[in-house]
């Protein structure tokens, strides 16, 4: 068997709007991925805009800024503390986010980021629910 017969390209579709762009790198629904897979998805934020803006009831997810700088919003949707982080490309960091907490990336600088995202769970509408932070874009 050749190469070109083992290997597998895979298109993705990169969904774009006003505030930047998406794009989910690994689904969890490839070919001979283990069935214990979630999703690893890129998403990109123009300056002054925001993604996310939901929690999840059921999936946990970890994010890493690797270009830009953002800053993170989390709300506990059952005890309602909150908590503000600042993420820079400069100095790395994962968070890792658990269910039930609402989460907010902002681009409050002049340049765009890109955030690398996993979460345990194949997406679902019913598992992201919208929570509002009382931003205005």
């Amino acid at each position: 068997m050749s190469l070109t017969d083992k290997i597998r390209i895979i298109e993705r579709k990169l969904l774009s709007d006003d505030r930047g762009w998406f794009l989910k790198v690994i689904s969890g629904t490839e070919e001979d991925i283990p069935a214990a897979s979630g999703e690893v998805y890129l998403t990109m934020a123009k300056p002054g805009q925001a993604k996310g803006g939901h929690y999840h009831p059921q999936a946990v997810e970890w994010f890493t800024l690797i270009d830009g700088n953002a800053t993170l919003r989390l709300t506990d949707i059952v005890t309602k503390e909150e908590m503000t982080l600042y993420l820079s490309f400069d100095k790395p960091q994962t968070i890792f986010v658990p269910n039930n907490i609402a989460h907010v990336f902002l681009n409050d600088s002049e340049n765009d980021f890109v955030l690398l995202a996993y979460t345990n769970l194949q997406f679902s509408p019913d598992d992201t629910l919208p929570f509002d932070f009382g931003i205005v874009q």
